[in-house]
């Protein structure tokens, strides 16, 4: 960050992925928290097609008219798919590599993996949409 509190681009600072990894952390500890806040950056900061969310709404849910709880967070990039799904109460993050929309590998990772990945990803989106750059502030600002 800068002393104005902006974001320097990426390339001036390798820490600021860093930052936003750990702003990503930040609510994983109340993980139906964390993935509300989560969808919620990431629709402001990604194009509508590039996030998709599954959620499982249970009666009471449909009855009250509630959405559900997040089962599944799926992000496209435009070489990867970051999908974080969470089975009874714990989060199960995974990285894929794609090519013209087909899956060639998967790879399971820990939390902290998968939010410095989608970190990286959202900051060298940011480097050129200013939507993604206000929303990566929103993110590391906690606004």
């Amino acid at each position: 960050m800068t002393d104005h509190g902006e974001i320097e681009p990426a390339s001036e600072s390798a820490g600021s992925i860093d930052l936003l990894a750990a702003a990503l952390r930040r609510d994983a500890a109340d993980l139906e928290v964390y993935t509300q806040v989560l969808t919620g950056a990431l629709a402001d900061a990604l194009p509508a097609d590039a996030v998709a969310v599954e959620r499982k709404r249970s009666m009471g849910d449909r009855m009250a008219g509630r959405p559900g709880r997040i089962e599944r967070v799926e992000i496209s990039m435009e070489d990867q798919r970051l999908i974080l799904s969470v089975a009874q109460g714990r989060p199960a993050g995974e990285v894929c590599k794609v090519v013209r929309g087909v899956v060639l590998s998967r790879r399971p990772v820990p939390l902290d993996e998968w939010a410095h990945e989608l970190a990286a990803a959202i900051t060298a989106r940011a480097k050129s949409d200013a939507q993604a750059r206000a929303a990566l502030e929103r993110l590391i600002l906690g606004d």
